[in-house]
């Protein structure tokens, strides 16, 4: 059975991860500490809130070297969940310009909403492509619940898994070998954000 480690560096959220993948595994922990984030067979960071306020807290909080270690050269199984998905990137623009942990080469930007509001609030579906054991069992075009105003865009086009539209076509899910990011918060996704909960942790 996965063993899963949830970072935590004050994201707001990380009760309701925890309790999703509790349904899931009853190996699953809250913990920065460098052994238990060792140990894990996969790797969880949650997210709310601005990319450089973010940034900021997960290098003073988490053993960013440690994770750097285990996902790139281990490949251990990584999962980012909304603003966690968008601090892969190389670098963010809201409220500024700031560097991401750089481990998929690619820029967060505003969404160009046109006359849609900000922030993308709600359920909205994933059109997904085919192939990935991500998306097992979740049928065609499934829905998950979206907050947020910025989007990662990948600059490899295989990284983009799944897209949404709102006002554009966003990278809504991405995957790069071990390391997924999701936009949306399966926490917040009923069935379908446990289906595909269910389905990162069978990865190996």
């Amino acid at each position: 059975m996965a063993s899963v480690c949830i970072l935590d560096y004050g994201s707001g959220n990380v009760k309701s991860v925890f309790n999703l993948l509790a349904a899931v595994t009853d190996q699953v922990v809250i913990s920065n500490n460098p052994a238990e984030v060792e140990a894990a067979s996969h790797l969880v960071l949650p997210g709310v809130g601005a990319f450089g306020p973010a940034m900021r807290r997960i290098r003073e909080a988490l053993p960013v070297d440690l994770l750097t270690h285990l996902v790139l050269r281990e490949q251990r199984p990584f999962l980012g969940i909304c603003v966690g998905m968008q601090v892969l990137a190389d670098r963010g623009t809201e409220f500024g310009d700031f560097a991401g942990l750089g481990w998929i080469a690619g820029v967060v930007e505003k969404l160009p909403s046109s006359d849609l509001p900000l922030p993308h609030i709600g359920w909205n579906n994933v059109e997904y492509r085919a192939g990935s054991p991500l998306f097992e069992g979740l049928g065609k075009d499934p829905d998950f619940y979206f907050v947020h105003s910025y989007a990662l865009h990948p600059a490899a086009a295989e990284h983009v898994m799944a897209t949404t539209q709102y006002g554009v076509d966003f990278c809504s899910v991405l995957q790069c070998d071990n390391i997924v990011g999701v936009q949306f918060h399966p926490e917040k996704s009923q069935s379908s954000g446990l289906q595909l909960m269910k389905n990162f942790l069978a990865f190996r």
